[in-house]
């Protein structure tokens, strides 16, 4: 395996994907919004959407320790009193995601 192959596949390794369910008081606030706002601030790529069932749900892609920052940015900024519960997968990253967007149904 050449240097760049191995350079590449270490960058790989560092970048995961946290699947997340926030339920709560998590729609009608302003918590994508929030959301967006800090993953973008934290150069993650993915997306966040309302979930009929009153969830948001979020995909979110980068290095490992920004995803750790998010989370913990997540429970203790303006929207933490609105979380009731967060469920988090944690995968491998796909790369798939150029940014961090808002989906709408």
């Amino acid at each position: 395996m050449g240097k760049e192959a191995m350079t590449t596949s270490k960058i790989r390794q560092t970048l995961r994907r946290l699947h997340v369910f926030y339920s709560g008081r998590v729609q009608g606030v302003g918590f994508r919004f929030t959301v967006e706002s800090t993953a973008m601030a934290l150069r993650l790529t993915g997306w966040v959407r309302n979930l009929r069932d009153g969830r948001v749900e979020a995909i979110v892609e980068g290095d490992e320790a920004q995803l750790h920052t998010f989370l913990e940015q997540m429970r203790a900024g303006p929207m933490a009193h609105f979380i009731r519960k967060a469920d988090v997968t944690w995968g491998l990253a796909n790369g798939e995601f150029k940014e961090f967007e808002i989906r709408y149904f």
